[in-house]
């Protein structure tokens, strides 16, 4: 079959070839998804006399997005690197039971935050951060954002399916098609209906509906080996399992990037008022941009380093992580030079206040001064995660937020202010890529490699940078 072609291809072609192949539609894919999100902040931030609160309350909404993010990032990315492994390894009934039970499971979970936040909706946006002044924009569009909860679950969990089942370009143009409509009903709700922030979130659950209803049809294919029918949407233990142990890592990492934005709103709050939250909002969306781009990288990476890792290709696993490295780290480096010395250019594009432009100008040239590092911490946590190696991923998801970014963000802001929020994000940037470096370095040199236990090496980086060949 076709299906069986586009998998094999993944233990035999050049590494390069592949890598471009799968990670140049996730980039487009995952960087149209950081676009989805910013147009809506660049409509909001415009909307008349009330763009610079509106700017505040959506950012205050971005603990509760998170954490509902959290459950769908644990069960998308939990099942798409379970069926790599399986496809890998041939078993292609398993990999069709675990999509049948990525379905099943975004459908419970996503109805059951969706419904949960929906009862709790203005307690959570108080604890989060929202004042008198922004709780009403907040809660107009989280609102509509959690009555879709299960539409979103199900489209972002397909689209990983996509990649896994070796759709990548599918995966792509459905997102691109969604950042479009977006856009266009984001226009035509704000402006010309006049409905403000409502007119945003509807415009975002609408664009996500098409987006599932295309992917679904996508996935329902019958001529490809692994589609969705009938009798595979049963939970199976050992499935959700393992779904949910693998996918541990970016539910933590969510999870913990929840609890810091509760201390990022709260410490912006207390020393900066609604506008340095509205600044923090910015300065989010423009390097979550470049950010997005190292994760399109890493789902390219994902796929073949599942497969080669379920395959037993040593070899071409390693080439696959040095190459991610390396645009990794060209990327991060991108974003620090457009950040660091032409900031005012991208916050433009969001606000015209003079105000809150020179917050978000100050604030996004102390976060990025780490960024060359951050691609490299990036792609290492996501490796361990594609190989299956769920608690050397969830440490680095885990030490990151809780054990480097908490601790600052109670500290720093104490000492300088708006300034030490900015700080405390930096400061935790780098010294979590320094503990990914040593992770790394610790898995080869202990000869942790992929059912090579007589691999060796000299150094981390010839196995890395050097193209230095692994023989098992």
């Amino acid at each position: 079959m076709q299906q069986d072609n586009r998998t094999k291809e993944l233990g035999t072609k050049p590494i390069g070839e592949l890598l471009v192949k799968y990670a140049v539609p996730a980039v487009v894919a995952m960087t149209a998804s950081s676009l989805y999100n910013m147009v809506d902040r660049i409509f909001i931030g415009h909307i008349p006399e009330v763009g610079t609160l509106s700017l505040g309350g959506l950012a205050v909404t971005f603990p509760i997005m998170n954490l509902s993010a959290a459950f769908g990032a644990m069960v998308g990315v939990g099942s798409s690197t379970m069926m790599s492994i399986k496809l890998g390894q041939k078993d292609y009934a398993t990999a069709e039971r675990v999509l049948g039970n990525l379905v099943s499971l975004n459908v419970i979970i996503g109805m059951l935050v969706g419904v949960l936040g929906l009862v709790f909706i203005d307690p959570l946006l108080m604890f989060f951060g929202a004042s008198e002044n922004t709780l009403q924009y907040a809660h107009d569009y989280m609102f509509i954002i959690l009555l879709g909860n299960v539409v979103t679950h199900l489209y972002l969990g397909l689209n990983s399916a996509l990649r896994s089942t070796g759709h990548p370009h599918v995966a792509m143009s459905a997102t691109i098609a969604t950042v479009v409509i977006n856009a266009i009903l984001d226009y035509v709700f704000i402006f010309t209906l006049d409905m403000g922030i409502r007119g945003a979130a509807t415009a975002t659950v609408l664009a996500q509906i098409f987006a599932l209803v295309y992917v679904a049809s996508v996935l329902s294919n019958k001529r490809d080996l692994i589609h969705l029918h009938g009798g595979i949407f049963g939970l199976r233990k050992h499935i959700v399992r393992n779904i949910l142990s693998i996918g541990m890592s970016p539910f933590a990492m969510q999870l913990c990037a929840c609890l810091v934005v509760i201390l990022i709103n709260k410490g912006l709050t207390r020393h900066g008022g609604d506008l340095a939250i509205a600044a923090y909002g910015i300065v989010n969306s423009i390097t979550f941009l470049f950010i997005m781009v190292v994760l399109g990288i890493c789902q390219g990476m994902q796929p073949i380093a599942g497969f080669n890792f379920g395959a037993q290709l040593p070899e071409r696993v390693n080439e696959v992580l040095r190459k991610a490295i390396i645009l990794a780290t060209i990327t991060m480096t991108l974003s620090f030079i457009i950040c660091e010395f032409f900031p005012e250019y991208p916050v433009a594009l969001f606000t015209d206040d003079a105000e809150l432009s020179a917050l978000a100008v100050s604030g996004m040239r102390i976060i990025v001064c780490m960024s060359p590092i951050v691609g490299f911490q990036i792609v290492t946590g996501n490796f361990f995660q594609s190989i299956g190696m769920a608690k050397r991923s969830i440490f680095m998801s885990v030490s990151r937020q809780l054990v480097f970014l908490v601790p600052f963000l109670l500290i720093f802001p104490e000492l300088w202010g708006t300034d030490g929020v900015w700080i405390s994000i930096a400061a935790a940037d780098g010294v979590a890529s320094i503990t990914a470096a040593i992770l790394l370095w610790h898995f080869y040199r202990n000869k942790e490699t992929l059912h090579a236990p007589s691999i060796r090496m000299r150094s981390i980086l010839h196995r890395v940078f050097f193209h230095n060949r692994v023989t098992p």
